[in-house]
């Protein structure tokens, strides 16, 4: 079933409209500021949007600034910048592998970061900062052995994908031994972690995210055009010019940095790599990667999904990563499903 969608994206696209994407990516904005000013009223002290957008305007009193800017503010926007991440980082791999399954969750990238760092947490036992280059450093590591062991004279989506399955595995079985080993407290830490959550972001947490985006989001557009090129295939690509193995590895390495950015902030949140940069193709019906609003698409995801697992259980709210990983799988068996239907027509 893997084999089936290796080599094309199945999004029926057209030539580039450049009206609709600018609609979309305006749409999509607006969207993104108001799930913001609901997911900062949202809690136990519940805030109107109206009492929302005067306290960010610097009109509000100081019980509702206090809510605002200190305790939700920062974790909304670590959500956006995370979703913004993984949608970016979807985009990119999902480009590069020629294929909707070339997701970080999908092949192992998302796994890397995890499982150093459940191995810092339980075997170093560092702190946030080190926790965040664990898992930086994990991701870039996991993507360099991918490559290399799907490299057969250049790379094709079909290995890419089948070789990065099997380092996940590899990975989280890596990740349930350190979890048997450690300390009981340790453990409890680490499988917090692991769940994918917002929970608890100041903004300790919003501004190295936000100076990560603010350096490599100018990459990702710089390589969109290359990547775009790509996509046709790669004698196509090397045909009009681009160094393509170069090419490719320089945006493994971008989408890598992005992932683990995102995994850093809030832990490994699946769903959202997967879905963004499908959700956004169809949104625009535009040829190439749509970088920026695969972006955008997945800060929506992101934090509509934080909104809905706050919303959904009030005296319990479920970590965001539990929901959009319950949401992808649906998303996962219904792509496989289309599939199918295409392959039997």
């Amino acid at each position: 079933m893997i084999g089936a969608v290796a080599g094309r994206l199945p999004v029926p696209v057209r030539r580039f409209a450049p009206a609709r994407t600018l609609t979309v990516v305006v749409a999509l904005t607006l969207v993104t500021v108001a799930l913001l000013v609901i997911a900062v009223g949202t809690g136990d002290y519940p805030i109107s949007p109206g009492d929302v957008v005067k306290t960010l305007l610097g009109q509000g009193d100081s019980a509702t600034e206090f809510v605002v800017e200190t305790l939700r503010l920062p974790r909304a926007l670590t959500g956006i910048l995370a979703g913004a991440a993984l949608g970016a980082a979807g985009a990119i791999f999902q480009s590069i592998a020629r294929n909707p399954l070339g997701s970080p969750d999908i092949i192992g990238f998302t796994a890397g970061s995890a499982a150093a760092a459940v191995f810092e947490i339980t075997v170093i036992g560092g702190g946030t900062v080190a926790i965040a280059a664990g898992s930086t450093v994990g991701g870039l590591i996991t993507a360099l052995l991918v490559y290399g062991l799907a490299w057969r004279r250049g790379v094709s989506g079909y290995r890419l994908v089948l070789i990065g399955i099997g380092i996940s595995a590899m990975l989280e079985a890596t990740v349930n031994y350190l979890l048997t080993r450690g300390k009981i407290e340790d453990v409890q830490a680490a499988s917090v972690w692991l769940t994918g959550s917002l929970n608890g972001r100041g903004w300790e947490h919003v501004w190295p995210t936000l100076v990560c985006l603010a350096v490599l989001m100018p990459l990702t557009m710089l390589l969109q055009r290359d990547l775009r090129m790509i996509e046709m295939g790669d004698e196509g690509a090397k045909a009009l010019g681009v160094a393509v193995e170069r090419s490719r590895l320089m945006n493994l390495l971008v989408g890598t940095l992005l992932t683990a950015v995102a995994t850093a902030a809030c832990g490994p949140v699946t769903f959202v790599a997967l879905a963004a940069p499908q959700i956004a193709r169809r949104l625009t019906a535009a040829t190439g990667p749509g970088v920026m609003t695969a972006a955008l698409t997945g800060a929506v995801l992101m934090l509509a999904g934080d909104v809905l697992a706050q919303r959904l259980f009030p005296s319990t709210p479920l970590p965001v990563g539990v929901l959009t990983g319950a949401l992808g799988g649906l998303y996962l068996m219904w792509l496989l499903a289309q599939e199918a239907r295409r392959n039997r027509a």
